[in-house]
Parts: structure tokens; sequence; C-alpha cells
């Protein structure tokens, strides 16, 4: 059964791509994957529930690709933070369909690879946060970057192709940074850098356990939080 699930998918995926969600029908997918009708709505309960398990998948490879270059980042914190918004406009752009239904709210508060997306952007955050360049809380400005980013690509998708404005997504990110970057870099021994530092450190230390690293990283980001506050009064 998993591997019809795994075949179903793969050919609805297929289809949204190439066609786009009305090309995602009952029919169509089971001749593509070469399975029952019957099969999809035993697995999926209806078409809905298929796009979304396809929605899923798409989003997922594309967030462990984003992960995997996040591991790798060792450069200026801005410019990989630059790097992965353009990723994120050029997924958007490419996969319409998914994006769609990924930003539905009813869909994001329960989807796991938005999750993870929303974990790579904090993670790329917190880097510019460890090195003192951040005015707001890590928090507040993933918040903003997430929210900038997905309104850029819901305003390219809301126009025909070729009327886009190319330089709407840069502006946008350039107003945010412009928000939540100082022109004053912390020194080293800031605290809000160190405990940024830390609390990405966390899951590097093997002597922890899951649920005492869970404790930790609250109070961290507790902390902050605070530092944060009372850096604007």
């Amino acid at each position: 059964m998993t591997d019809a699930r795994s075949r179903i998918v793969t050919a609805a995926a297929h289809l949204l791509r190439t066609g786009g969600a009305k090309a995602v029908t009952t029919r169509a997918v089971a001749q593509e994957a070469g399975i029952p009708a019957p099969t999809i709505f035993r697995l999926f309960g209806d078409k809905d529930g298929l796009l979304e398990a396809v929605a899923e998948q798409v989003m997922a490879e594309h967030v462990t690709a984003k992960a995997v270059r996040a591991a790798d980042e060792d450069g200026d914190p801005v410019e990989d933070l630059r790097a992965a918004w353009r990723s994120h406009l050029a997924f958007g752009v490419a996969h319409p369909d998914v994006f769609l239904l990924l930003v539905d709210p009813a869909r994001a508060r329960h989807s796991a690879a938005s999750a993870a997306g929303t974990e790579v952007l904090r993670a790329r955050v917190a880097r510019v946060a460890a090195a003192g360049l951040l005015n707001v809380s890590v928090a507040r400005a993933v918040d903003l970057v997430h929210a900038a980013g997905s309104g850029a690509v819901l305003a390219l998708l809301g126009k025909p192709e070729d009327q886009r404005d190319p330089g709407l997504a840069d502006a946008l990110l350039d107003a945010v940074l412009a928000r939540i970057l100082t022109s004053t870099p912390a020194p080293a021994t800031d605290p809000m850098a160190l405990v940024v530092a830390f609390r990405e450190a966390l899951p590097r230390l093997p002597a922890l356990s899951d649920a005492e690293r869970t404790l930790l990283s609250e109070w961290l980001t507790r902390t902050t939080d605070d530092l944060h506050d009372r850096r604007q009064h």
C-alpha cells in the first residue's frame, strides 16, 4: 500500500507541475500511476487530500535542499539570507499551485513541510543575530521576512508573467532588512549574540536529552525576547 501511495503522489506531482491543479483529476492520476481510481479515494479521501499530500512532498523536497545548503553556509549571514529569500521566491513562482496550497492558513498550521521551512529560515536569521546584526528579536525577524516573502510571491503570481516587476521582491527584502538590521554590529561579548549562538549550538550538545534541549531552548528564546524589549526602551 505504501508503494501505491508513493506512485500516486509522484504521478500527481508530475501532473501538477506540467498542467497545474486542474490537471490533477482522479482519472488522470490513476492512469499516470497505473492504479485503480478507487485506490486514490481509499488512501487520500478526495482530490483535496491528494493535493495536500503532493504539496507536502514537493515542499519537503525543496526544504530538504534548503536545509543542506544552510548547513554548508559559513559566509556573510545577511547575504546567505538574501540567497535564501531569492530561492523561496523562485520556488513559489515556479510552483504556483503548490505555493497557493501551502499559504492557505488552514493547511499551513498543520504542514510539517511548512514548519520545517520556517525552521530553516529561523536558523538563517539566528546566524544574523549571532553576528550582532539584528535589531529585533529572532522571532520578530522571522515573521517579517516570512510575511514579506509570501506577499511578494502572491503579488508576482497576481500578474501575467510578462508584467511582473523583477525588482519587486528585492525592494521588499531591502525594506524588511532596513527594519530588522542594525547599522552598528554588536561586540562579540554582546549578551544577545551570546544567547543566540548558544541556542544554535543546542542540537550539538549530546549530553542533553530532548526534553532538556526543548526547555533550555524556551528559556533562551525568552531571554532573547527580553533583551530585545530592553533595547527598545
